[in-house]
């Protein structure tokens, strides 16, 4: 029997998307723009004491910080260098997570006040080792002193306040183009040694939408199950995707507008183990691409669909027989058909009513034609006048319609406490969900009054008990104008200057 240590030992395989991870500038795949701009930032010694590193997740944010990191530390020359040698003592400990100097920080837990006044602690100390004392920090917020650099990381910039926005570099992060994916997963088969036909690196590059680490950790997946022999079949089902030949000829049978027919094909695609909703969004990618092949739009350009000629040739044909409105129609049904799917407890029989609501959708004729006849039938009636009743409810959708609704109604009271006190959550229309600071016991009764006297229905307002530390109305407009290039430098020309009030 072997110990756990010798298990270990045996089972030290380490997933491509780790094996594979870029460490230096050449090769971060995808992201040109970004290691254009900050290798000659660094080989111009134009280095700034705080980036910050936006998009989706398995762009290469983080590596991006790593690789940034080891440029400002790498021993090899005098100073930073856009190409850390990756064999130093600075390098090799970078790479490992374990530099003394470069701390990377999950904000997730070290979110307490304890946990960033030690972080601003450090800070004021000089780095041990290296050059400068880099923090890799995910979602969360912090400046810099002469010797130390913040690189920031998040996946949701729309959360980061403008106020730190303002004073780091910015870097996006592009989704990876598919073609881009397909070189690299090519590349890395054949150092793996293994087999990946086209068609299912092809499926593979499309199933990662642009992450490199999704489409590895999706190949490290297929070449388990496969064995080193990775083939389209195999890929297909992997991810329980039909194939585009057969999502082709079942679309072409969906607008044939034969609904016993459909269903049938849906069975029978169903019946060979297809997941629905890769099913939903591989009908979803055909509608898209035959309305962008739809004849009078004229774009031509169809080469870079998922499609091969033959099956080009299918949907320019179905598109002879109909319309650029039917297109949009079923695009409509089957976009709100994405949620009904991850709802039903019975996906088969929700599938089964959208397909025939689809169909009956479709096959009914344009607004144009249906408004061409309601005038028809109009012309052919007497002539009724009705005088339609008159009032004056205000239509509120958001936040800042209520807002303004109340400052054009004159409620000052109810205005001043709505911006400055509470936080909100949720608005539609009809619901406000919030947080209130102060706790006035009346003012929820006050503006349920208001909201139904000015918009002629009862609104829900729904108090919680906890903060939300999301910005009230008068923070968000206070950030917005500190953030202003021209506000911060009148601002700088006085000492202690503040801005203590903000008019409409």
């Amino acid at each position: 029997m072997l110990c756990a240590k010798e298990v270990l030992m045996e089972n030290n395989y380490t997933v491509l998307a780790r094996k594979y991870r870029s460490q230096d500038f050449e090769s971060l795949i995808g992201q040109d723009v970004l290691v254009k701009t900050l290798t000659t930032a660094i080989n111009t010694g134009r280095i700034a004491h705080a980036y910050i590193f936006t998009g989706i997740r398995g762009t290469g944010k983080t590596s991006t910080a790593r690789i940034l990191a080891k440029a400002l530390n790498c021993l090899s020359s005098d100073g930073p260098t856009s190409k850390p040698c990756g064999v130093c003592e600075n390098c090799r400990a970078i790479a490992a997570g374990q530099h003394i100097d470069v701390m990377e920080i999950d904000a997730a837990s070290h979110t307490g006040v304890d946990n960033m006044r030690e972080i601003l602690d450090a800070a004021l100390y000089r780095p041990t080792n290296a050059r400068y004392k880099v923090y890799i920090i995910d979602e969360v917020h912090m400046l810099s002193t002469a010797h130390v650099i913040f690189i920031l990381a998040t996946t949701e910039i729309r959360k980061v306040p403008v106020t730190i926005l303002s004073r780091c570099q910015r870097f996006d992060l592009a989704r990876v183009p598919v073609d881009t994916l397909k070189r690299h997963f090519a590349w890395i088969a054949e150092q793996e040694k293994i087999t990946l036909s086209d068609g299912a690196n092809e499926l593979l590059a499309r199933a990662a939408d642009g992450s490199v680490r999704d489409g590895l950790s999706l190949l490290d997946q297929a070449i388990a199950q496969t064995g080193g022999n990775v083939t389209e079949a195999a890929v297909l089902d992997m991810l329980k995707r039909t194939d585009r030949g057969t999502v082709v000829n079942f679309m072409k049978t969906v607008l044939s507008w034969d609904v016993g027919a459909a269903l049938k094909r849906l069975d029978e695609i169903y019946n060979n183990g297809a997941d629905l909703t890769m099913l939903l969004n591989d009908m979803l990618e055909w509608t898209h691409w035959a309305t962008r092949m739809y004849p009078s739009l004229r774009l031509q350009e169809t080469t870079s669909s998922p499609y091969t000629a033959d099956q080009r040739e299918t949907i320019k044909n179905i598109n002879e027989n109909i319309s650029l409105n039917t297109l949009s129609r079923i695009w409509q049904v089957m976009i709100a058909g994405v949620s009904e799917l991850q709802a039903s407890s019975n996906q088969k029989q929700c599938f089964d009513m959208l397909i025939i609501r689809l169909m009956h959708i479709a096959d009914m004729p344009p607004i144009s034609e249906l408004l061409k006849q309601n005038e028809k039938a109009v012309e052919q009636k007497p002539e009724v006048k009705i005088e339609k009743p008159i009032n004056n409810f205000v239509d509120i959708k958001t936040s800042a319609d209520l807002e303004n609704a109340l400052q054009n109604a004159r409620e000052l009271l109810l205005y001043s406490y709505y911006s400055t006190n509470l936080e909100i959550s949720q608005f539609e229309s009809g619901k406000i969900v919030y947080f209130d600071r102060k706790g006035d016991k009346d003012f929820k009764q006050k503006l349920s009054i208001w909201l139904k006297d000015k918009t002629g229905k009862s609104w829900i307002l729904e108090k919680i008990e906890q903060s939300t530390n999301q910005q009230t109305i008068s923070e968000h407009k206070k950030s917005e104008i500190e953030s202003d290039p021209m506000v911060a430098s009148a601002m700088g020309l006085f000492e202690d200057a503040q801005i203590v009030n903000i008019s409409k």
